[in-house]
C-alpha cells in the first residue's frame, strides 16, 4: 500500500478523534439553544470554570485564597487534604447545578420573552463574569488535571497497524475514551429529549415561552435543568480538554471551535453536533495533510473549519440536521 495512503488513514482517524472533542463542547450549546433559544456564548467559559473547580477541589485548594491573603495578610493556600477524583467530580457537578440555579434566579427569569439578541448579550456578560470569577476563586496559573484517564499512544492499535502496514498508527488513549464518552452522552441526551416528560417540556419552552407557561410548564425549572445539563457537558469537556492540554484560561477559546460544528450540524440537533464535529475534525486534518502543508505552507487548521461552515451556510443555513426554515409568504 502506498506510504501516503497509510499516512492519510492515520490522519483520518486522528481527525475523527479531534472531531469528537469539538462535538463535546458543541453539545452544551445545542442543549441550551434547544431548550431556550439562547445561543450560550458562555459555554466555553463554563468548561474552563468546571475544570478549575475540579482541580481546586481535588488539590484541596482554598477558594479565593489570593483575596483572603491580600486582605488579612495570611499565607493560606491549601486545606491540607486531597479529594479523590470521583468525589471531586461529584462536588464539581453540585457547584455547576448551583451556578445554573443562580444564573436563572439572577438573570434569565427577568428576561422571559425578550428578544434573542438580549439573551445572547446576557450570556456574553456571563462569560466574562465567570472568567474573572474563576480567576479570583482559583488563581490564573496553569494547572495539571489528572482524574485517572488513560493517556499516551494505544499500544494495541500501534501493534496491529504495524503488523498490517509496517507502520504503527499513533492514536491517543485519551481520544478513544473521549469518543466513547461522547457516544454515550449523545445516546443518553437523545433518549432524554425525545422520550422523557422533561425533554418534551424542554422543546415546548424553546418554541414559545408564553405558550409553555400557559399549559403549566415551569420555565424556571426547565431552564435550571437545562443549564445544569449544559454544566455537566461542560464538566466532561473540561475534564477531557484539561487532561489533554492543562487547565488554563485559553481553554475557554474552545467554544470558538464549536461554532463551525454547530453551523454544520444544526443548532437544535444533538446527533448533528457529533456529525458536525466529525466532519470538521476530519476535514481540517485531511485538508492540512493533503493541501495545506504541501501547497499552502501549513497552518490551515486555524481557518479551514470556518470556511467550510461558511460554504454550508450558503446552501443550507439551518445545518445538516437543523429544523427546516418554514416561512409564510
Amino acid at each position: 500500500m502506498p506510504e501516503q495512503l497509510i499516512f492519510g488513514m492515520e490522519v483520518f482517524l486522528n481527525g475523527l478523534m479531534a472531531g469528537v472533542l469539538y462535538a463535546l463542547v458543541a453539545l452544551g450549546f445545542v442543549l441550551i439553544f434547544k431548550a431556550s433559544g439562547i445561543f450560550n456564548y458562555a459555554q466555553g467559559v463554563m468548561a474552563l470554570f468546571a475544570a478549575l473547580t475540579l482541580v481546586g477541589i481535588m488539590e484541596g485548594q482554598v477558594p479565593f485564597s489570593h483575596l483572603i491573603n491580600a486582605v488579612f495578610g495570611t499565607e493560606v493556600h491549601h486545606f491540607g487534604w486531597h479529594v479523590p477524583a470521583l468525589a471531586a467530580i461529584f462536588l464539581t457537578m453540585v457547584v455547576m447545578i448551583l451556578m445554573a440555579w443562580i444564573v436563572n434566579k439572577l438573570i434569565f427569569r427577568h428576561l422571559v420573552n425578550q428578544e434573542p439578541i438580549i439573551l445572547f448579550m446576557a450570556t456574553i456578560g456571563l462569560a466574562y463574569f465567570l472568567e474573572g470569577f474563576g480567576d479570583m476563586m482559583w488563581g490564573s496559573d496553569i494547572k495539571k488535571l489528572d482524574v485517572g484517564l488513560p493517556q499516551g499512544i494505544n499500544g494495541w492499535i500501534d501493534e496491529k497497524t504495524f503488523n498490517i502496514f509496517d507502520y504503527g498508527f499513533f492514536i491517543d488513549n485519551l481520544d478513544i475514551v473521549a469518543t466513547v464518552v461522547a457516544a454515550l452522552l449523545v445516546v443518553a441526551l437523545v433518549i432524554f429529549a425525545q422520550y422523557s416528560k422533561q425533554g418534551r417540556a424542554m422543546r415546548a419552552v424553546a418554541d414559545d415561552h408564553q405558550a409553555a407557561l400557559s399549559v403549566g410548564i415551569s420555565l424556571s425549572f426547565i431552564w435550571v435543568m437545562v443549564w445544569s445539563l449544559a454544566g455537566f457537558v461542560a464538566l466532561v469537556a473540561g475534564i477531557v480538554w484539561g487532561t489533554k492540554s492543562g487547565v488554563q484560561f485559553s481553554l475557554s477559546l474552545i467554544a470558538l471551535k464549536a461554532l463551525p460544528v454547530l453551523m454544520l450540524g444544526g443548532f437544535t440537533s444533538i446527533p448533528g453536533a457529533i456529525v458536525g464535529g466529525l466532519i470538521i475534525g476530519v476535514g481540517e486534518k485531511v485538508f492540512e495533510f493533503a493541501i495545506g502543508a504541501p501547497y499552502l505552507g501549513g497552518a490551515t487548521e486555524i481557518w479551514f473549519a470556518y470556511v467550510l461552515a461558511l460554504v454550508f451556510l450558503v446552501f443550507r443555513p439551518q445545518g445538516l440536521f437543523g429544523e427546516k426554515i418554514i416561512e409564510r409568504v
